[in-house]
């Protein structure tokens, strides 16, 4: 039997897959046609059986019912008896469900008895392994189901939640506390009105006390880059290895910002769930956070008409974000109206953002945050801490080049363990060997 162009060989052939021409299966009628041709012929064999049911992507025993309804004259495929198909409306119910079906079929049921089914776009409600034939069927078929993961009650709090906690309790004062950039540089002076346009602090520790920030050359690039980023309404991705000093820049661009210009601050949390980010996003624009960011459509429809206002969303850690996260951050700024900025920053931002080529597109401005070079590190350490100035600028080199590598993080680290021998003998010179004692103090991973 040649179907196709593809000819069926002996029995020794029949161990490699037959595919059809082109790598469409084969449809039904055709089939059954090819087979009651040779059937007249006499010639019919387990082997033409076997391939029909390759070439058609089913078993052979599909293929046998075939030829027994072939052979009653029912030729043709006969349309399935239900048709049942999930609307938009239902998918997003599915969504908010979890991916559970039975919830989905409850809520349908609950529906349908309210006589708001219709409002859905459904007319009925099939049975449960209708509901998984389809969601299996429409997953196969590409769509994408963004799964809701709400958090459980009573497992955890929120972070916004633990930081007004924290916040009351007074613990973090900057004095007794550690040391926190919170709020402007001290050398900035906070633009009128800039608590009103949400300007406030990244909360980034510096680990010792009279550290400052120092406005480096990699510093001086994000600023550079944030700020045509913003001034364009962009969107920029500012990326690098971790410590190397990303959000402190990024936090000194924004705080560089004119006071008029609305600062949001969003911070993706781990393994965050399209609920999980709409509520970090309403509550950096002040939108309610209560039962809003479960319901998909008046959170975005939310969210569009705040984005609407020129100004600048931040997100931390933007590569925790998933591909559809990323997605759905992409449809609000495509939104028409939108006017803000989007800054992304983190770690292995440019992975993620590179797996979602309709957001990397639309990026504006990509900013790869470099390490901290030998040259720069005498200036910067004696600018970043005092505690710096008579140190050997060779013992520095050493140092960088068998511990620290260009790594900010880990030189303010040194920073406050050297202080803290400093503080337990004043009279202590910072020389090789205290350097090398506090970098012990770093472990194998610093």
């Amino acid at each position: 039997m040649t179907v196709q162009g593809v000819s069926a060989g002996g029995a020794g052939s029949g161990s490699a897959a037959v595919v059809p021409a082109g790598g469409a299966l084969l449809a039904w009628g055709v089939v059954v046609r090819r087979l009651l041709a040779v059937d007249g012929e006499g010639a019919l064999s387990v082997l033409h059986v076997r391939i029909a049911a390759e070439l058609a992507g089913v078993s052979e025993r599909t293929v046998w019912r075939w030829l027994a309804e072939g052979r009653r004259g029912h030729v043709e495929a006969r349309p399935r008896q239900d048709g049942f198909s999930l609307s938009d409306a239902l998918w997003e119910v599915l969504a908010e469900a979890g991916g559970n079906v039975a919830e989905l079929r409850r809520r349908m049921l609950r529906a349908q008895e309210e006589g708001a089914l219709e409002e859905w776009g459904a007319q009925c409600v099939p049975s449960l392994p209708t509901l998984h034939r389809v969601i299996k069927r429409d997953l196969g078929a590409g769509r994408v189901l963004e799964v809701a993961r709400p958090a459980g009650a009573g497992v955890g709090l929120e972070p916004s939640r633990y930081d007004r906690a924290l916040a009351d309790l007074e613990l973090v004062d900057g004095a007794g506390g550690p040391l926190v950039v919170d709020g402007p540089p001290a050398d900035v002076s906070v633009p009128e009105g800039a608590g009103e346009a949400g300007v406030r602090g990244g909360g980034v520790r510096l680990y010792v006390p009279g550290a400052r920030l120092v406005s480096t050359r990699q510093v001086a690039g994000v600023a550079e880059a944030v700020g045509h980023t913003v001034a364009a309404r962009g969107m920029c991705c500012v990326y690098g290895d971790a410590g190397l000093g990303k959000t402190v820049p990024v936090e000194q661009a924004l705080h560089l910002l004119p006071g008029r210009v609305p600062v949001w601050r969003a911070v993706a949390g781990v393994a965050p769930g399209l609920p999980q980010l709409r509520t970090s996003l309403c509550e950096a624009l002040g939108l309610p956070s209560g039962a809003l960011p479960h319901r998909a459509g008046p959170a975005s429809q939310a969210l569009t008409r705040a984005l609407a206002e020129p100004g600048v969303l931040f997100i931390d850690d933007a590569q925790r974000l998933t591909p559809p996260l990323l997605d759905y951050l992409r449809q609000l700024w495509d939104a028409p109206g939108c006017a803000a900025a989007l800054v992304l920053c983190g770690a292995g931002s440019e992975r993620a953002l590179a797996r979602t080529s309709a957001l990397r597109s639309r990026v504006l401005t990509w900013h790869q945050v470099g390490r901290l070079e030998p040259s720069q590190l005498p200036q910067t350490l004696t600018l970043f801490h005092p505690v710096w100035a008579q140190a050997d600028p060779d013992d520095l080199a050493r140092a960088d080049e068998q511990m620290a590598r260009g790594n900010f993080r880990t030189w303010a680290k040194t920073t406050s363990h050297v202080y803290a021998a400093r503080e337990r003998d004043p009279a202590r010179r910072v020389d090789q060997e205290l350097i090398e004692q506090a970098c012990a103090r770093l472990g194998p991973y610093p």
